[in-house]
């Protein structure tokens, strides 16, 4: 596994096209890796989550997949330095029940239900109240191997934050819609194998677009 990290060029007119449409930075992204020839989708393939954060100058993406990427296939000057790629596995190797990590989460909380009456078609909703937002995450930890502590006044530790709504047009399929929610917490390891597959393979819905992705790091010192 690898992970890239990209400072983008937010003057870039190729960027700019895709901050508008989600589903051209996907395009974007796939770019930098070899066509596939089987059944299975690129992006599952490769195993390729990403992730946009904002900062004081502009956006940081960071891309994780189990190909290494060639990022000179991105359009000129999409970058404002070179893109930085190194091993995921020491990261990977530090995965152990009981460890505690801080970590980021951009994901899609949503809840679903029945579109109509004897029609076996789903309509996705999102979470908007962040009791709600933290509820999924509990339970999406479960799922996936880890548990959220809680902080000294007793409350989980995790903070979700508002990110801007995704949009974007795939052809033949319609409009994209996506409510991510950022997550900055701590959480505790509490199933080895189930984390680290939720780490490879991502946590929640629309990981084509820009979900899913959970990074870690040692603990933050409690304030």
């Amino acid at each position: 596994m690898f992970l890239s990290k990209l400072t983008i060029n937010v003057r870039s007119r190729e960027f700019r096209r895709d901050y508008a449409n989600v589903h051209d930075m996907h395009r974007t992204i796939m770019s930098a890796y070899p066509n596939v020839t089987g059944d299975t989708p690129a992006r599952l393939e490769h195993k390729i989550l990403w992730r946009l954060d904002a900062t004081q100058t502009g956006y940081t993406q960071y891309i994780q997949s189990h190909t290494v990427p060639d990022w000179r296939k991105l359009p000129a000057g999409h970058l404002m330095t070179p893109a930085e790629v190194r091993p995921l596995q020491p990261v990977l190797n530090a995965i152990a029940a009981g460890r505690k990590f801080s970590f980021r989460l951009l994901a899609n909380p949503t809840w679903s239900t029945h579109a109509g009456q004897g029609r076996n078609v789903h309509r996705r909703f999102a979470h908007r109240k962040p009791e709600a937002q933290i509820e999924w995450l509990i339970g999406r930890g479960e799922r996936h191997g880890f548990v959220i502590p809680t902080t000294r006044r007793g409350e989980p530790d995790v903070a979700p934050s508002p990110v801007p709504t995704l949009t974007g047009q795939k052809k033949d399929q319609g409009k994209i819609t996506v409510e991510p929610v950022r997550f900055d917490g701590h959480l505790i390891v509490t199933d080895t194998e189930a984390f680290t597959d939720a780490l490879i393979n991502g946590v929640g819905p629309a990981k084509a677009y820009g979900c899913g992705l959970i990074s870690i790091a040692p603990p933050r010192l409690a304030q």
